[in-house]
């Protein structure tokens, strides 16, 4: 099983931004941790990550025949990028939006998703976590619907 990760905005950040809602792992750090879990599960990870919407875009647009699921972060995006949603769905693939933070007891313009309901789920508030549960529910989904 293949599964890509996409990272949004000024996740490449982690460590450094407000490590006090994010924790003090660098992104280098949740990228291994990530797939020494996946290891484990013989899933295959690629990561990518961008601060550019169009970059993403084009990602999802690149990837999506070739993985089985993919797990997205849109970060600051999930809250106004149509253009995201519109890509997500443009797509068969299955995705799972995750969160490091819980976006709904952040500032109230953090509480609305604009791109999760393009998703069959989304995670949120269980730190780094949320990628490994996130991890755990695609490939049940995937391999259910095989």
């Amino acid at each position: 099983m293949k599964i890509a990760i996409i990272n949004g905005p000024n996740l490449n950040m982690l460590g450094i931004r407000e490590p006090d809602i994010y924790g003090s792992n660098s992104y280098d750090d949740l990228c291994s941790n990530i797939c020494s879990y996946a290891r484990k599960k013989e899933i295959e990870i690629i990561f990518f990550q961008s601060n550019g919407e169009k970059e993403i875009i084009d990602f999802i647009q690149d990837i999506y025949s070739s993985v089985d699921g993919i797990i997205i972060n849109p970060a600051a995006f999930t809250h106004y990028s149509y253009a995201l949603h519109d890509a997500i769905k443009s797509v068969p693939t299955p995705f799972i939006e995750v969160h490091i933070s819980n976006i709904h007891a952040r500032e109230g313009f953090r509480n609305t998703s604009v791109t999760a309901s393009a998703c069959i789920g989304s995670i949120s508030g269980f730190g780094e976590d949320s990628y490994i549960v996130a991890l755990d529910a695609i490939y049940r989904h995937i391999s259910n619907n095989i």
